[in-house]
C-alpha cells in the first residue's frame, strides 16, 4: 500500500490537485508529439493536415450528430411501445392497420433524411476529385510490395520506397512498420496532384491525415490531390490486400518548406541518378 505524503491529507490533497492542473498541459504536449500517426488509446481520428481531410472530419461529425439523434428516436419509440401498449394492459390486441398518414410520413421523413446527408456527401466528393489548380504532380505505383514516387516537375526525379527493419526504425526514430528508407518529399501549402498506378495487383495509397485513398490499379491512372497546411512527417499504409506482404508497404511523407524542398530536390538528383534512373533495387523483407 502507497504511504501517505508527509504532512498527511492536506499535502495529498494539495499534490493530487496539482497532478489534474497539470494533466491537460501533459496531454496536450502528447498529442502534439503524436499528431500525425496513431498513438494509444486515442479517441477519434487522426487531426487534419489537409483542406479535404478538414471537410471530410466536417462531414463526419455532422453524420454523428444525425446517427445520434435517430438513434435515441427510434429507442423512445421503443420505449414508449413497450410500456405504452404492453400485453397486460392491452390483452386484447388492436388489429388497426394501413393508417395512411402514419405510413406517408415514415416513408417521406427518412427520404428527406438521406437527401440532406446527400448534399454534403456529394459536395465533398467533388471536393475531392475537382482539379485545384495543382502546382506540382508526383506519381505513385505501386509494386509487390514497395512505391516508387516519380516526379515530372523536378527533371523526371524517380526512387523507390521501401520499409525499413525494425533496427533501422529504432535507429531512424520511426515507428516500427512505418518508416521507409525514401520517403515522398513535397513542399507545405503547394496543391500537389497525385496519380496513382500499379504494375502488378491493386494497390491503395493511403495516408489518412492527408485525407486520400486512392487505389493503383494496373493498366490505369487514378488521381487525387493534396496541400498540406503544416510541415512535419505523416504516414500511411497499403490498405488493399495485395499480397503476402501487404503489411509492409508504409508511406512516409515529409512536408518540408519551399526552400528545404528545392535543396532537397537538388541532392536527390544526385543521390538516384545513378540508380538506373532512379530505381533502386527491392528491399528483401525476408527477416519479417
Amino acid at each position: 500500500m502507497a504511504r501517505m505524503p508527509a504532512g498527511g491529507f492536506t499535502e495529498f490533497a494539495r499534490r493530487a490537485a496539482g497532478a489534474l492542473l497539470g494533466l491537460p498541459a501533459l496531454l496536450a504536449g502528447s498529442v502534439s508529439a503524436w499528431a500525425e500517426q496513431p498513438y494509444d488509446w486515442q479517441l477519434g481520428m487522426q487531426p487534419a493536415a489537409t483542406p479535404v481531410r478538414e471537410r471530410i472530419d466536417a462531414l463526419h461529425n455532422e453524420l454523428l450528430v444525425i446517427i445520434t439523434l435517430i438513434t435515441l428516436f427510434v429507442l423512445g419509440l421503443l420505449l414508449y411501445v413497450i410500456i405504452r401498449f404492453n400485453a397486460k394492459r392491452h390483452p386484447t390486441p388492436s388489429r388497426t392497420s394501413h393508417n395512411t398518414l402514419l405510413e406517408v410520413v415514415w416513408t417521406m421523413v427518412p427520404v428527406l433524411i438521406l437527401v440532406f446527408i446527400a448534399i454534403p456527401s456529394f459536395k465533398l466528393l467533388y471536393f475531392e476529385s475537382a482539379d485545384a489548380h495543382p502546382q506540382m504532380t508526383v506519381k505513385v505505383t505501386g509494386h509487390q510490395w514497395y512505391w516508387t514516387y516519380d516526379y515530372p516537375n523536378q527533371g523526371d526525379l524517380s526512387f523507390d520506397s521501401n520499409i525499413l527493419s525494425d533496427a533501422q526504425d529504432k535507429q531512424a526514430g520511426d515507428p516500427r512498420l512505418l518508416g521507409v528508407d525514401n520517403p515522398m518529399v513535397v513542399p507545405v501549402g503547394e496543391v500537389v496532384r497525385v496519380l496513382v498506378t500499379s504494375t502488378d495487383v491493386i494497390h491503395s495509397w493511403f495516408v489518412p491525415s492527408a485525407g486520400v485513398q486512392e487505389y493503383a490499379v494496373p493498366g490505369r491512372t487514378n488521381e487525387a490531390w493534396f496541400k498540406f497546411d503544416r510541415p512535419g512527417v505523416y504516414y500511411g499504409q497499403c490498405n488493399q490486400i495485395c499480397g503476402i506482404n501487404h503489411p509492409f508497404m508504409p508511406i512516409e511523407i515529409h512536408v518540408v518548406s519551399l526552400a528545404d524542398f528545392a535543396k532537397w530536390a537538388a541532392d536527390a538528383k544526385k543521390k538516384f541518378s545513378s540508380n538506373d534512373n532512379g530505381a533502386m533495387q527491392v528491399a528483401a523483407v525476408a527477416s519479417r
